[in-house]
C-alpha cells in the first residue's frame, strides 16, 4: 500500500466511536456563528438584531474573494451581534440567534430520496457550492468555491478524495463513508465536471476496511472512479503527503499548491456537503462530530447543526469525566485546546476530545539533545529543533529562509521530542509572525 516518503509518526489510533452510527443532536437553546469560519476574509452580517430567520437564511455574505457565506442552522430570532471566544481561543464577531422551533427555507430539499443527476452548467455548479457557504470539512475550511477554480495555466488532471481521517480519536469521515456512500459518489462526480475531468481517486487509511469494502463495490461500475487503500501513518490526511501518497508527486514548496502538479484535493465530507447543496439545495448548515475520550461514558458521532455549544456535545456523551484535563477541538494532534466547553460548534469542528489529566499534564521541559527525532519525524522535511530556536530568540529572518510557512503544524515533532519541547508551539508563533512579515512585504509592491 501506497504511503508518502518523508518523516511521520504512528500514533494510536484510539477509534472508539468506529462502530456508532451517527446520531442527530437535539436543537440548541440559542446558537452562535462566528463570522470567522474559514480561511481568509470574515463573512459580513446581512441580518440585524430582531430578524427573523429560518433554517438556512443566509446571515452573512462573503468579506471578499476569499470567504464564506454562513447560514443560520435554526429558526429564531438574531438576538445580538456581539462577539464569542472561538475554538482558537480568540475573541470575534459573531452572530446570536434565539430559537424557535425548527422552520427550514422551503426552497431545501429535506427529503431522504437519493438525487442522482443535476442539469446545472459548471458555472452554475460553482455558483451554487459557493451561496451554500462549503469549506473544507477537514479542518483547513479553505472555501470550496475558490479550490475548484485553479488558475488557467494549472492543467488538472486529478481529483484526489481525502478520506484518510488519520487524526486519532476522530471517525466522523469514516462513519460518513459507510452510512452515506451513494450521495459521496455522486458528490465527486458533480466536483469531476466542475473541474471537467474523469478521474478521481479516494484515498482510505487501512484502519478502515468496512469503508473500504463498501467504497469498493460502490464504484465498481462506475468509470473513473477508484480507491486507494493507504497504509497507516500520520499525518497521512495532509494535503501534500496524500498527493505524494497517491501519485507520487510533490508539491514544491509555497506558493506552490496542488493544482500546480495537476490535482485537487477535497475530504470526504466536503464532497457530501456539494452534493446536498447542487442536489438539495441545502447550505452548510450542519456536520458530523466525533465526541470521544478515553473516559467518555457514551462517545459518539453526532449530526450537529453550526452554532451548538460544545457543552450540549459534552452532556449528550455522557458528560465531562472528572478526570479531565484538557478539552481539545479536534484531534489529539492538530487539535485547538478550548478554554471552556461554551464555544461554538463551526463549520471546521471535526471532533471534541476530552483527555484525562494523566494524558494532558505537561512535564517539564529539558535542553535540546541534539538527537534529531523531529527532523526524522517531521513530513515536510524541515528542522524543527531550529524553527523553534529562532522563534524563542524572535529571529523571524531565520525562520523565514528555513521555510517555516511549509510547516503543516500536524505536531510530529512535539510528539517524538524526548527532552518535552514544545516545537509545535513555537513553531506555530512564528508562522504566524513571518505570515504578518510577508503580507505587509506584499502589500507594499
Amino acid at each position: 500500500m501506497n504511503t508518502f516518503k518523508i518523516g511521520g509518526v504512528h500514533p494510536e489510533p484510539n477509534k472508539l466511536t468506529a462502530d456508532r452510527k451517527i446520531e442527530t443532536l437535539a436543537l440548541p437553546v440559542q446558537a452562535v456563528f462566528p463570522l470567522s469560519q474559514h480561511i481568509g476574509a470574515p463573512a459580513v452580517p446581512c441580518v440585524q438584531k430582531g430578524d427573523t430567520v429560518r433554517v438556512g437564511t443566509r446571515i452573512a455574505e462573503p468579506g471578499g474573494f476569499m470567504s464564506a457565506s454562513i447560514h443560520s442552522s435554526v429558526s429564531g430570532k438574531v438576538a445580538k451581534i456581539d462577539s464569542v471566544i472561538d475554538a482558537s481561543g480568540v475573541r470575534k464577531p459573531a452572530i446570536f440567534i434565539d430559537v424557535e422551533g425548527d422552520e427550514w427555507e422551503p426552497s431545501i430539499d429535506r427529503s431522504d430520496k437519493l438525487v442522482l443527476q443535476s442539469n446545472k452548467s459548471r458555472e452554475e455548479i460553482v455558483e451554487c457550492i459557493k451561496n451554500a457557504g462549503i469549506v473544507g470539512m477537514g479542518g483547513a475550511c479553505f472555501p470550496t468555491h475558490v479550490k475548484l477554480c485553479p488558475p488557467k495555466e494549472c492543467t488538472i488532471d486529478t481529483l484526489i478524495i481525502n478520506a484518510v481521517e488519520c487524526e486519532p480519536y476522530l471517525t466522523a469521515d469514516h462513519r460518513l463513508m459507510l452510512e452515506h456512500s451513494d450521495e459521496i459518489i455522486i458528490g465527486i462526480k458533480i466536483i469531476l465536471k466542475v473541474l471537467g475531468i474523469d478521474h478521481a481517486v479516494i484515498g482510505i487509511e487501512a484502519n478502515k476496511p468496512d469503508a473500504i469494502t463498501l467504497m469498493r463495490s460502490k464504484t465498481s461500475m462506475v468509470s473513473g472512479i477508484e480507491v486507494m487503500p493507504l497504509q497507516m501513518k500520520y499525518p497521512q490526511g495532509g494535503e501534500k503527503q496524500l498527493i505524494e501518497a497517491v501519485t507520487g508527486r510533490q508539491v514544491p514548496p509555497p506558493p506552490a499548491l496542488p493544482a500546480n502538479v495537476g490535482c485537487v484535493v477535497q475530504n470526504v465530507g466536503t464532497v457530501f456537503a456539494v452534493y446536498e447543496a447542487v442536489m438539495k439545495n441545502k447550505p452548510l448548515i450542519e456536520r458530523i462530530v466525533t465526541v470521544t475520550g478515553q473516559d467518555v461514558k457514551n462517545p459518539c458521532n453526532l449530526k450537529v447543526r453550526m452554532g451548538t455549544p460544545v457543552s450540549q456535545l459534552i452532556e449528550y456523551a455522557g458528560g465531562m469525566p472528572e478526570n479531565t484535563g484538557k478539552l481539545i477541538s479536534g484531534g489529539p494532534m492538530m487539535g485547538r485546546p478550548l478554554l471552556d466547553d461554551t464555544a461554538p460548534v463551526v463549520k471546521g469542528t471535526s471532533g471534541i476530545l476530552m483527555i484525562p489529566e494523566a494524558d494532558a499534564i505537561r512535564r517539564a521541559e529539558r535542553n535540546c539533545i541534539r538527537c534529531a527525532k523531529c527532523v526524522q519525524a517531521c513530513p515536510m522535511g524541515l528542522e524543527p529543533y531550529l524553527l523553534a530556536t529562532a522563534s524563542e530568540a524572535s529571529d523571524w529572518e531565520c525562520a523565514e529562509e528555513n521555510w517555516i510557512m511549509s510547516c503543516i503544524e500536524c505536531g510530529c515533532c512535539q510528539s517524538t521530542c524526548p527532552s518535552r519541547r514544545p516545537l509545535l508551539d513555537w513553531v506555530r508563533l512564528a508562522k504566524n509572525r513571518v505570515g504578518g512579515i510577508i503580507r505587509a512585504r506584499n502589500a507594499k509592491k
